[in-house]
């Protein structure tokens, strides 16, 4: 019979080290072996990691391996700027970075600027190949926003927006193919390739999920595909990955919308990514770590009253808690039937719909317990139908529950 101090005991091998350790979303301090007298640089970015701009510095600082702060700030398109930020910043743009005293704002004048104190990585900014590869990621860009986020009145519209995107797609693939070696500007991972990482991951979720196309396809584009494999082999990466559901539910009031192309292949590519039970194409080569479900189960024991705390328009939150329970025993006995108490399924769900990468946990872990969530829920007997994410108001996805000052778990 589990109870929450036998997950807690289950789980306590997940403490990681947030410092020196393996990137982690939680982290607020990064070291890499410094002391925190070394630390020169602050880096604000969003609560929940879904800022393509702030993704871009941060993996740049773990690459370098810069000693950091982290200061977190709600991005505008989710709810209120925090006052103290726009004391700091008045402008509110994230990320912005507070570089020996002084803050900077724009990402790309933000990693000049780290580079003139830390040098670059491997090549500058305004290497002549570099700025190649940042004109092709602009072009790239634009022809993903054409196709994703304008609505197209004929299905001759929609091919003609995909067939512009598969174009500059199938250009990125021949400037890949042009040298040796897995990253873009050959063998070594340089600024070329933290340029692409944060918008080209969520075209490949966002284009699967509102369009039924696999960017990640080794058929089409075998080169691309390397290059992802690879990246997913480094630890600084993996540590700021996000899951395909989480992208395609942060992006629309990022982009002012995105929009489905309504055949039957995006909408079971969209069902898929939402049943968020594995088994999307491409999504991730990583094999699930043998802790996945301990960490998954850390985190919900970690956090279980302030999860419960924001159901409580769904169910009594005593309930709740020990339907999470009910859903981490399943979780940990590998699919034993721990039915919930009677009318937290919906409660369940909504948690289920909330799990984010890499804010939360890491993608296999999310994976695992979104599973154990469902399968928990599917055994309520008194089961309503869920909620799901509000399409209109996407100040849905509060940071709150996954949020402690001092958090030291594995993710």
């Amino acid at each position: 019979m589990w109870t929450w101090k036998k997950v807690a005991q289950a789980t306590s091998g997940r403490v990681a080290d947030l410092a020196h350790g393996p990137s982690c979303a939680q982290s607020r301090l990064r070291l890499f072996g410094a002391s925190e007298k070394d630390v020169r640089v602050t880096l604000f970015r969003d609560h929940h990691a879904w800022c393509p701009y702030c993704q871009k510095i941060w993996l740049w600082l773990e690459e370098k391996r810069v000693p950091y702060r982290v200061k977190k700030v709600t991005m505008f398109c989710y709810g209120e700027k925090e006052a103290w930020y726009t004391r700091v910043v008045p402008s509110g743009m994230l990320p912005a970075v507070e570089l020996d005293g002084r803050i900077v704002t724009e990402s790309d004048v933000i990693l000049e600027r780290l580079e003139a104190t830390f040098g670059p990585l491997v090549r500058e900014m305004n290497d002549r190949d570099v700025v190649a590869c940042r004109r092709l990621e602009r072009r790239l860009f634009g022809a993903w926003c054409e196709w994703l986020c304008r609505p197209q009145r004929s299905a001759a519209a929609e091919q003609r927006s995909k067939a512009q995107f598969e174009a500059v797609a199938d250009a990125v693939e021949d400037l890949l193919a042009r040298r040796p070696g897995a990253f873009f500007l050959g063998d070594e991972f340089t600024t070329a390739d933290v340029v692409f990482v944060p918008y080209v991951e969520r075209m490949s979720a966002s284009l699967f999920y509102y369009k039924g196309f696999r960017l990640r396809d080794p058929a089409a584009r075998p080169r691309l595909c390397a290059w992802f494999d690879t990246l997913e082999t480094r630890e600084a990466y993996v540590g700021t990955q996000s899951d395909f559901h989480t992208h395609c539910h942060d992006l629309p009031p990022q982009m002012g919308g995105c929009y489905e192309s309504g055949d039957a292949a995006q909408a079971a590519a969209r069902d898929l990514v939402d049943a968020r039970a594995g088994g999307v194409p491409a999504e991730t080569t990583v094999p699930v770590p043998d802790d996945a479900k301990l960490v998954a189960a850390a985190r919900v024991a970690q956090f279980r009253s302030q999860i419960a705390a924001v159901n409580g328009e769904l169910a009594d939150a005593a309930a709740v808690d020990g339907a999470l329970l009910a859903a981490v025993a399943n979780l940990l006995d590998g699919g034993t039937a721990a039915a919930p108490p009677p009318g937290t399924a919906a409660a369940l769900r909504y948690v289920k719909d909330r799990v984010n990468v890499p804010r939360d946990m890491p993608i296999h872990s999310a994976r695992a317990l979104c599973a154990a969530l469902e399968a928990t829920a599917a055994l309520d007997s008194a089961a309503v139908p869920r909620s799901k994410i509000r399409l209109k108001d996407r100040r849905d996805q509060d940071p709150r529950p996954f949020q402690s000052a001092g958090v030291r778990v594995t993710a």
